[in-house]
């Protein structure tokens, strides 16, 4: 992200307001991580400018496996074993599963109970029950697996640092020759990436352009129907390694063919102009004009009992935005948006165990994916905002700091501006405890 300029309230030699995004974490594991593209150009096979200007939010893309990141495809992220290690071994809990049958989601009773001897809980996803309806043509919704399996969980991180934007991860897998979702759109854009198998993609042009997250397709079913029975803008098979993106509200439907199908839908939360509207209202609520209340007796259901006053309430709205600073605004979408994306993993365990053991020899860094923001506090204290919470430190501090946030990686004993090794092993260990950095 660019460095925004020092604001008026920020002190301290050499420390100014600014806005970090980590380095992307990396590949997805594996002994071959070091050799496979980056996330973006394993899903499209358009230089990343090109994306940016001609398809991101406007129109459709597809991928074949030959132009993009080589025979490998996308079964490092997820094959059939570890679909079934997923709904076997790590007792998944609804909504982290759904199933779907001819456009109908099933009810979750239908898969779910209580799982035995200390895991009496009624959520849980059963795998006979699921051997079942797959069986019988169902097709499975594995969700959040960006938050659940490794490889997509880097993949995932990668990718929304580059974007730029929240994402999220699904699975679709699909017995052959069944679909599973009736024609529809999504309310963000997605990229699909196709695992195994071979799945038909119906593709038709938008009903409502750009569609917000509450105005679903189930709203506009009547209009989504008709449009569906329309020569189609893209009908294409996807085989192993294939992707399409889809721009959010562009209708779609997808059935398998001769043989089971894995796709991933990776889902692209994007931020757009209404989620700066909405960061507007929350800061409206510090003007007093917009606070009055409605004159006694006034109808607000009818046009004559508002008329004046809705006049009078657009001069006031229009004089006060006027006011508004951007950094107001960015306060508040800082927000949203790191709450959305969360850092890379790390483990509790071994993180404690190098807090414990750590010494001025040892390399520390800024845990991958990490967004921060250093302020000044006082003249004596700074501030580091991170994603879930603000922590605070002495002034003297900045230097090592910054250069913990801003390079790849420092050993603790050349942390700049401390006078002696026992105050840079404190801020390490500090660093570590708050999750801000990793040892190693």
């Amino acid at each position: 992200m660019p460095t925004a300029s020092r604001g008026a309230g920020t002190g301290g030699p050499g420390l100014t307001d600014r806005t970090q995004i980590a380095t992307s974490p990396g590949p997805p594991g594996g002994a071959d991580a070091s050799r496979r593209p980056a996330a973006l150009t394993r899903c499209v096979a358009v230089d990343p400018a090109s994306f940016a200007d001609v398809y991101w939010g406007r129109e459709p893309l597809l991928s074949r496996a030959v132009d993009l990141g080589g025979p490998a495809g996308f079964t490092d992220l997820l094959d059939r074993p570890a679909a079934d290690q997923l709904l076997s071994q790590h007792g998944l809990r609804t909504p982290f599963v759904r199933v779907a049958r001819d456009g109908e989601v099933l009810a979750e009773p239908t898969y779910t109970a209580g799982a035995g001897a200390g895991a009496e809980i009624d959520d849980q996803v059963l795998d006979e029950r699921v051997l079942g309806l797959y069986a019988d043509g169902a097709t499975l919704v594995l969700q959040g697996l960006h938050r659940l399996w490794p490889p997509i969980i880097s993949f995932v991180g990668e990718l929304s640092t580059t974007l730029g934007q929240p994402l999220q991860a699904n699975a679709y897998l699909t017995p052959a020759g069944s679909r599973g979702f009736a024609t529809h759109y999504d309310t963000h854009d997605v990229f699909v990436l196709q695992t195994e198998g071979r799945k038909r993609w119906r593709v038709h042009d938008p009903v409502l352009i750009d569609p917000l997250p509450q105005q679903t397709w189930s709203g506009r079913a009547d209009e989504v129907v008709a449009r569906s029975g329309s020569a189609p803008a893209l009908d294409v098979v996807l085989g192993p390694g294939d992707a399409l993106y889809l721009p959010r509200g562009w209708l779609h439907s997808a059935t398998a063919q001769q043989e089971s199908s894995i796709h991933l839908t990776i889902g692209v939360r994007a931020f757009t102009r209404y989620s700066l509207v909405e960061a507007l209202l929350e800061l409206a609520v510090t003007e007093p004009r917009l606070r009055t209340s409605l004159p006694f007796g006034a109808d607000p259901g009818e046009p004559a009992g508002i008329t004046s006053e809705l006049t009078a309430t657009v001069a006031v709205l229009r004089d006060w935005l006027a006011s508004v600073e951007p950094d107001q605004v960015a306060a508040r979408m800082r927000r949203r948006a790191w709450s959305a994306v969360r850092p890379a993993p790390l483990p509790p365990l071994q993180q404690a165990d190098r807090i414990r053991t750590l010494t001025v020899d040892d390399v520390i860094r800024r845990r991958p994916g990490l967004r921060w923001r250093l302020t000044s506090q006082s003249d004596d204290r700074v501030n580091l905002q991170i994603f879930d919470r603000t922590v605070s430190f002495p002034g003297g501090c900045v230097p090592a700091l910054r250069t913990v946030l801003d390079t790849a990686g420092v050993r603790v004993g050349d942390l700049p501006g401390l006078d002696t090794g026992a105050d840079q092993l404190v801020l390490a260990r500090r660093l570590l405890r708050e999750a801000v950095a990793i040892a190693g």
